[in-house]
């Protein structure tokens, strides 16, 4: 069996990673493919992190595309084949005209809510403007969408499954630029490639606004480094780069910019 009380230690999300430690163990002893439901970016990384050294089991995250940020995680047995098929997830088009009625991904997440389906069953929302959406869910929440999803702000819609190849899958919005700062410290790092003073940066990261590869950081001192993925709440994310050593010794830091 896992060390539940030490693989739990520190973890931000441990609720959700106890239901982990839960289908892992479930794995181990069933020596069946054991899957979650969705899960967010920030779980996703704690998954990721808590379970990285654990050499008994496999896991295997998909969430219908290759760029999906909820997934599900599949876990195994080392000794058990796996791939990413035995992760069964679905599409769904929801249809309508929404022309003079523009809805938002929050609109259509609340609606999908407001038939009384909890948050987990549902993967990502891909907005397509004034045609409607589509939704990546659990398998078996298809037949109660088409029934139940009628109606999104005043539109009505028509729910449809689709196959995965059908999604609109739209590249990220993205900048690229450089800035050269005296040290790797969070503020300075964000401000820059946010476009926001330093001291709103400041009060945004002491306020919880500011995630770093999906974990809450709230001292401004916080030293980056290269491949960290800085979150602010409301304006995207960014993801450092190359860093290099100028000649005055400052950091020289090649950032992207995700809207």
């Amino acid at each position: 069996m896992l060390s539940r009380e030490e693989l739990l230690k520190g973890v931000e999300n441990r609720e959700a990673i106890a239901r982990i430690i839960d289908l892992a163990e479930k794995a181990l002893k069933t020596w069946e493919v054991a899957t979650s439901d969705f899960l967010s970016p920030p779980v996703l990384a704690e998954v990721k992190q808590v379970f990285n050294r654990l050499t008994e089991i496999e896991l295997i995250f998909w969430g219908g595309y290759h760029q999906a940020e909820r997934q599900i995680v599949g876990i195994s047995r080392q000794e058990i084949p796996f791939d990413q098929s035995q992760i069964e997830v679905a599409a769904l088009d929801i249809a309508g005209n929404f022309l003079f009625d523009t809805a938002t991904h929050r609109d259509f997440l609340g609606s999908i809510l407001g038939t009384g389906i909890v948050r987990e069953k549902i993967g990502d929302i891909i907005v397509l403007g004034e045609r409607g959406a589509q939704v990546i869910v659990l398998p078996e929440m298809v037949e109660f969408l088409q029934t139940s999803l009628v109606q999104v702000r005043s539109v009505p819609v028509k729910v449809q499954p689709i196959e995965l190849s059908e999604l609109k899958i739209r590249p990220p919005q993205k900048k690229e630029m450089t800035t050269v700062e005296a040290s790797m410290r969070l503020d300075a790092i964000a401000s820059a490639g946010f476009g926001m003073s330093r001291s709103k940066m400041a009060t945004a990261i002491s306020a919880g606004d500011v995630r770093v590869n999906w974990k809450e950081v709230t001292q401004s001192s916080y030293s980056l480094q290269s491949g960290d993925l800085i979150s602010v709440r409301g304006k995207g994310r960014l993801e450092v780069g190359e860093v290099s050593v100028t000649k005055k010794q400052r950091y020289r830091v090649q950032l992207t910019r995700y809207k």
